[in-house]
């Protein structure tokens, strides 16, 4: 398979490179360091806002969706270029919840009404979305979830908790996963509704880090009233969706041209230290290691690409244990290099917000952070499972999902 680009698309690679890389000498050194922590810090989100403002402005921020949505019809692989220029620069700014997930579901199960009303505004980058979906006792197994939606005429009553929900205290819109017939169980009897925070008997409570970063959330719900309108596709209805949404969340190159960047960066590390007399790079094994991490990286790259033709072709729709099998690839991938780095690094490898930080510090905020990406969005136990079930055909053992 060719994935050899036009030379267009080698242009316009170039018109990305280039904004971003200058864009990004503005960039807060939270947000060059990476991770969550820089993206929801108070200059690191501020930061965050003027880069979707920029996005909105060259029409880069939603450039794959609809005219009549916000986006210009762009190829599916205008897109994909874009999303990998993004991740090499680590560049913030687009609302994934809201531009990576909820919206695709609106294009796939949305009315025509909702599509107007509720695409318009994140093309337009007025709102933040942030995820309704993870529970107490509902985190990699959703099914069992709560929250319960009852109907009481032309509305829904909520009352339930949400938990680890990531940027809730920036957004001021939800996609909620609740149960709507609680007689039923697991994936049965759930539904998806749009949600704004400013409605009545919502409360935000934050889960702050030991070191007072905040970026999760608790959300609670006492008899908020949601409209049957917000509801997202028929009642009940709702684990089929969810799993479309969660499709989208696990298909974008980004994490393997971001491995890329830190590569790059470690290549730099290794020609420039020495130890014992020598450079690192002379080492057999480090070369070794950073071979074998690369060529995993370029399989990955590839795979997101597969994905990206499995969606065009699918009209959106393509088999789930694609995209599982590019959520475990790139997050292990990036655990990998977070654990080699720190390796060869050393004790100054754990320093962060020192001159001796090598990298800034980045590697040691990744390799913190790495394991949440392991499990959240579904755990790779979980992912696996998508695979060996969906991918390979096995036969699920009896009694589950």
């Amino acid at each position: 398979m060719d994935f050899k680009l036009t030379e267009e698309q080698i242009a316009l690679k170039k018109t990305y490179d280039d904004f971003f890389r200058e864009e990004m000498k503005n960039a807060p050194l939270s947000v060059k360091r990476g991770g969550l922590e820089g993206a929801y810090s108070e200059d690191g989100y501020k930061f965050n806002r003027y880069m979707r403002k920029k996005l909105v402005e060259k029409n880069w921020y939603v450039q794959h969706w609809p005219k009549e949505y916000g986006g210009r019809d762009a190829p599916l692989i205008e897109q994909l270029i874009f999303n990998e220029s993004m991740g090499y620069y680590g560049v913030p700014g687009i609302d994934g919840f809201g531009v990576g997930m909820f919206g695709p579901t609106i294009l796939l199960h949305g009315t025509e009404e909702q599509k107007k009303r509720i695409l318009l505004p994140i093309a337009r980058g007025e709102v933040q979305y942030s995820q309704g979906w993870s529970e107490p006792n509902a985190g990699s197994d959703l099914a069992s979830l709560k929250t319960t939606a009852i109907k009481d005429g032309e509305y829904y009553i909520v009352n339930g908790q949400k938990t680890w929900t990531t940027g809730a205290h920036r957004a001021d819109h939800m996609f909620l996963l609740a149960r709507t017939n609680p007689a039923e169980k697991r994936g049965r009897g759930l539904s998806v509704f749009n949600v704004d925070f400013a409605w009545p008997g919502i409360e935000v409570r934050p889960i702050k880090y030991m070191d007072g970063a905040h970026i999760y959330n608790e959300v609670w719900f006492t008899d908020v009233k949601i409209h049957e309108s917000e509801r997202i596709g028929a009642e009940n209805q709702g684990w089929g969706i969810t799993r479309d949404t969660m499709n989208f969340e696990r298909s974008g190159v980004g994490t393997f041209s971001r491995v890329r960047r830190l590569l790059e960066h470690i290549f730099e590390y290794v020609k420039t230290t020495k130890r014992a007399g020598k450079y690192l790079w002379e080492d057999a094994l480090v070369r070794q290691k950073i071979g074998r991490i690369y060529a995993d990286m370029e399989a990955g790259r590839a795979q997101a690409y597969r994905i990206a033709w499995l969606q065009e072709k699918g009209n959106l729709k393509f088999s789930p244990a694609a995209a599982s099998e590019s959520k475990v690839l790139g997050t292990e991938l990036t655990q990998r290099v977070a654990d080699f780095a720190l390796e060869i690094m050393g004790l100054p490898g754990n320093l962060e917000g020192s001159a001796w930080a090598p990298l800034h510090g980045s590697m040691i905020n990744m390799y913190q952070s790495i394991i949440g990406s392991i499990i959240c969005a579904g755990s790779n136990e979980i992912q696996r499972n998508i695979i060996a079930w969906v991918g390979c055909g096995l036969p699920r053992l009896k009694g589950q999902g």
